[in-house]
């Protein structure tokens, strides 16, 4: 990419009244961190940078540098990378080490690194000293297009994926593309499943420019800052997920995180589970909702071009995965709501879908596409 001083970051402004935060996306991001951070969170001179095993030996010294040259002195907090890593007990523990550090509620988190770190990094600071700030540096596909944006945190529990957590915005997200290109081309892919899905529910047009990038064309930030808009726009309308427009952008995601949770987690990526459950469900929409056949194949050859799962493995148990999702906080008093397609970019909500649907999905996903 070409340096950023010719070319600014596309910027992406969510509007959350007093709680709203702009989503910077480009390269060199890494090295404005302490002037941007300035900008937003003036006056805090103290910062804890939580990252992971893998993201901390690449990218940390440099955050640490440029927020020591705004001022801000910083403590690094380093997890074991993973899934695992997005726990109650690694949660207290990131939280011991804020206080040991002494960091009081004048203070700031920054969370440099992938979807886990995101989700860990903004619970932690929600619950410290009963909230501080933090800012978001999503360093995956993945956490760039959606988990960095929405301001929901969490962590897992053995019986569910983030079942305790809340909903805490960043003071601003720094998406640095250039940090793509020390992916590892599965976790590179598995952040097209959660694009695929924007697409699918919003934005029909997309589908042409991830095919293009699929190509090894077309242009990456651009296509980063236009999931971010879509992401935007619903979190917007509705932040904490009360009024069924936020949970559009649960499709895929009923026996994605199934699937995710019985595979241990770590077994499985969240994208590649998610593949899995986006197959389920344009399978359901297909039969249910009217989605015409054209539309699902599209849909489905552009998760098989990231290289996405689309075929369950034979030792998944259907009424192992009907258990787990009966857990998932998509269920309300036990009643499902299952998010559908009746055509790429339009998405609803459908209380109709039985178990026994979910059931006939799981079944279809067991068979070669």
């Amino acid at each position: 990419m070409p340096d950023d001083a010719n070319h600014p970051p596309l910027k992406v402004h969510v509007n959350l009244g007093s709680r709203s935060y702009d989503v910077l996306v480009g390269s060199n991001l890494l090295d404005r961190t302490g002037a941007e951070t300035q900008a937003v969170l003036s006056g805090r001179n103290h910062a804890v940078l939580l990252t992971d095993s893998n993201v901390g030996p690449l990218y940390a010294d440099r955050v640490v540098a440029s927020l020591s040259a705004a001022g801000i002195r910083t403590d690094i907090v380093t997890v074991q990378a993973g899934e695992a890593s997005k726990s109650m007990h690694v949660a207290q523990q990131v939280c011991s080490a804020m206080a040991a550090a002494r960091l009081d509620r004048k203070g700031m988190l920054v969370a440099l690194g992938g979807g886990v770190i995101g989700d860990l990094g903004g619970f932690c600071a929600s619950i410290y000293q009963r909230g501080i700030p933090f800012v978001q540096i999503p360093t995956s596909v993945l956490a760039q297009v959606d988990s960095s944006v929405g301001g929901k945190t969490g962590v897992n529990l053995p019986e569910a994926k983030n079942m305790v957590g809340c909903f805490h915005q960043p003071s601003i997200v720094l998406a640095d593309t250039d940090t793509l290109q020390s992916l590892p081309k599965r976790e590179w892919n598995e952040g097209f499943a959660e694009i695929i899905k924007h697409a699918g529910i919003r934005d029909a047009a997309m589908f042409e420019e991830i095919e293009e990038v699929a190509q090894g064309v077309g242009d990456l930030p651009a296509l980063i800052q236009r999931n971010v808009a879509i992401k935007a726009r619903v979190v917007e309308a509705d932040e904490t997920e009360t009024l069924g427009i936020r949970a559009l952008l649960n499709f895929g995601h009923t026996l994605g995180h199934a699937i995710e949770a019985a595979a241990g987690y770590g077994g499985m990526l969240h994208g590649e589970a998610i593949s899995l459950g986006l197959r389920a469900a344009t399978w359901l929409s297909l039969q249910k909702s009217g989605l015409a056949a054209a539309d699902g194949a599209r849909l489905l050859r552009c998760l098989a071009a990231f290289e996405l799962p689309l075929k369950l493995p034979a030792d998944f148990d259907a009424n192992a995965l009907l258990d787990i999702a009966a857990k998932d906080k998509k269920f309300e008093q036990g009643a499902i709501r299952f998010v559908l397609l009746r055509a790429l970019g339009d998405a609803f909500v459908s209380c109709d879908i039985t178990a026994e649907d979910m059931r006939a999905a799981i079944l279809h996903l067991h068979e070669p596409v």
